[in-house]
Parts: structure tokens; C-alpha cells; sequence
């Protein structure tokens, strides 16, 4: 029987962190999917929660932001990572920290690949097909009881 990788999922600073989240967004958007690097980076990642995923070297896999309107984005897990679960847990972190926020609704624009991985997590899409960066998205949202209380807490 062939034990999976570990991975641990934290809450981190974008100024503490950030070039460890480049690493991961460049190689999956920039890289990988051909996003102008223009697009990809924004004002929005000084005010937004940030979570990475390392493997169990300490090694970033995976990364993904919540904006303080409770719009999820930047979701990215390394080629090698993918389908082992990664992606499934920054989701459940990134909805925990937009539940701590009190948000009732959390939002994203999923690539069109990747419908069916935020369906199977209660996400619904609305609205019609739209292209973002050259890719095919559809928006889609998700109901989540708000827990009012401390905000995440980061490492440095």
C-alpha cells in the first residue's frame, strides 16, 4: 500500500510570505497557463488572507487568497500535487477564514476546467461563460453560516 505525501495548509502574510506565493502562481498561471504576468499580480494581495500548502519539506505546493469582500481567487496547486487532495484543503481553509470573517456568501470565478472540483464543494455557478486572462470562467458562489470572531491569526 503506497502511503500518500503529506501536506499542511496554512494561514500565511503576504509581505512574509511572498515569494513563495509567486512561486506557485508563477509556475501554475504565469508558466503553465500562459497569464500575462500583468494579470496576475494586483493590489489585492496586500489586503486579502493568503493560504499556502507545504509539503512535508517545508516546500510551497499550493496557494490560494480571500479578499476581504469574500471573494475567493489565485487558487493554484503544482502539477505534481494536483488530484492528492491540495486543492480541496486550501478551499476548506479559505472558506473557515471567510466564515471567521462573518461572511454568508463567498464568491469565485472558477475556470471552466474546474467546475466540477467546486461543485463537488457546494459551490453553484450563475451568470454566463466569460473569458479572464484568455481563459474560459463562469462565476459561482456558495451560502456558509458566518462564526463572527478574532480574525485569522499569520505567521511571520
Amino acid at each position: 500500500m503506497t502511503e500518500q505525501p503529506t501536506f499542511v495548509v496554512r494561514p500565511v502574510n503576504w509581505h512574509a510570505s511572498r515569494d513563495k506565493l509567486d512561486a506557485v502562481r508563477r509556475s501554475v498561471f504565469i508558466e503553465e497557463q500562459n497569464v500575462p504576468e500583468a494579470l496576475e499580480w494586483d493590489d489585492m494581495d496586500e489586503r486579502s488572507y493568503h493560504v499556502l500548502a507545504f509539503d512535508g519539506d517545508g516546500a510551497p505546493i499550493g496557494t490560494g487568497r480571500l479578499l476581504l469582500d469574500g471573494h475567493i481567487g489565485r487558487m493554484a496547486v503544482l502539477k505534481a500535487w494536483r488530484r492528492r487532495g491540495v486543492g480541496s484543503a486550501i478551499l476548506r481553509a479559505l472558506l473557515e477564514l471567510a466564515q471567521k470573517e462573518g461572511h454568508e456568501t463567498v464568491k469565485l470565478n472558477a475556470q471552466k476546467h474546474a467546475l466540477a472540483f467546486y461543485k463537488k464543494h457546494g459551490f453553484k455557478a450563475f451568470g454566463s461563460e466569460f473569458m479572464e486572462a484568455g481563459i474560459a470562467h463562469r462565476a459561482m458562489k456558495i451560502s456558509i453560516d458566518p462564526l463572527p470572531g478574532r480574525a485569522p491569526q499569520y505567521e511571520d
